[in-house]
Order: C-alpha cells, then sequence, then structure tokens
C-alpha cells in the first residue's frame, strides 16, 4: 500500500488524461456518423483499450466532416 501512495502523484494525471480522451472520442462517436475505417460499435469498443484506443480512433477512424 505504501509504494500506490508513493506513485499517486504520477498516476492521477494519467488516468485524468486517459479519462478525458475516451470521454472525447465517444463523445465524437456518438455525434458523428462518417469514419474512415469500421463503423460506430467498433470505435466505441476501442475507445475503452487504455490509451491506446481514443489516439487510434483519432488517428485512424475520425472521418472528414
Amino acid at each position: 500500500m505504501d509504494k500506490l501512495m508513493e506513485y499517486l502523484p504520477l498516476l492521477i494525471p494519467i488516468v485524468i488524461l486517459e479519462l478525458g480522451l475516451m470521454a472525447a472520442a465517444i463523445v465524437h462517436i456518438l455525434k458523428h456518423k462518417t469514419y474512415r475505417i469500421g463503423n460506430r460499435t467498433i470505435w466505441i469498443l476501442v475507445c475503452f483499450i487504455q490509451i491506446v484506443g481514443p489516439i487510434a480512433y483519432f488517428v485512424f477512424g475520425r472521418g472528414d466532416e
């Protein structure tokens, strides 16, 4: 438990960044209907893969407005 408290100041910003990216990606997925690759269901599932999923959506999945 002491080790967790030692790393907590480093983990909190990472968790906040991850949740913010995931929320932004899911909101964007639900508001838009065009994607470069895949469909809405696939991208929502991909967004729940830690920090890599939302980044992958914004790089590869987000379609033209």
